[in-house]
């Protein structure tokens, strides 16, 4: 027994005969290397922390606080996109009867109303009215009862009219057409 055994007393007094793998991956990293590790996690967790509150909007009032980050409404995008507030402009009413094969008559009522962005517009628009009125009138007279049904039967008439009210007024520009009323009879 004269051979020297290299051996450990763990923490609790028990003999450890050399490393072991437990031991060698939890006492190889240095105190600094842990440090460094804690420091890191702290780091991306405040990170993580503050994107969220950002996301989920708790910073807002925060950034009100310096000035920056307020929110606008529709409008005043609009107005500072194009230089004032939207106007809203009422069409006539109109009554057209629709393209059917058969022999019974179907009509279609409408009020429209148009969104421009520049009310210096309004006068021209108001003054081309007649020709604007009478291409809607010419489109929808070609329509037929199945083309009108649908949320995109309604997607296609309104790009349609907004193209054609924006042909009649060129070089002015309506923004959106807006369905105030329609019937189909």
């Amino acid at each position: 027994m004269g051979e020297d055994v290299d051996e450990d007393l763990d923490d609790d007094g028990d003999v450890s005969g050399g490393d072991s793998p437990e031991r060698s991956s939890s006492a190889g990293m240095s105190p600094a290397k842990k440090k460094l590790v804690m420091i890191a996690l702290a780091v991306v967790f405040l990170l993580v922390s503050l994107g969220g509150a950002f996301f989920m909007g708790l910073m807002d009032p925060l950034f009100a606080l310096f000035g920056g980050g307020e929110k606008q409404d529709h409008g005043e995008q609009m107005a500072e996109e194009h230089g004032g507030p939207p106007v809203f402009l009422d069409l006539p009413e109109m009554l057209v009867n629709l393209n059917s094969t058969g022999r019974k008559k179907v009509f279609l009522k409408i009020r429209v109303k148009v969104e421009i962005s520049n009310i210096a517009a309004q006068p021209m628009i108001e003054e081309l009215t007649p020709r604007i009125v009478d291409n809607f009138q010419v489109y929808l007279r070609e329509l037929r009862l199945e083309d009108l049904q649908g949320a995109s039967g309604m997607y296609r008439l309104r790009e349609e009219l907004l193209n054609r009210v924006n042909t009649a007024i060129k070089p002015a520009k309506v923004n959106d057409v807006l369905f105030q009323e329609m019937l189909v009879q």
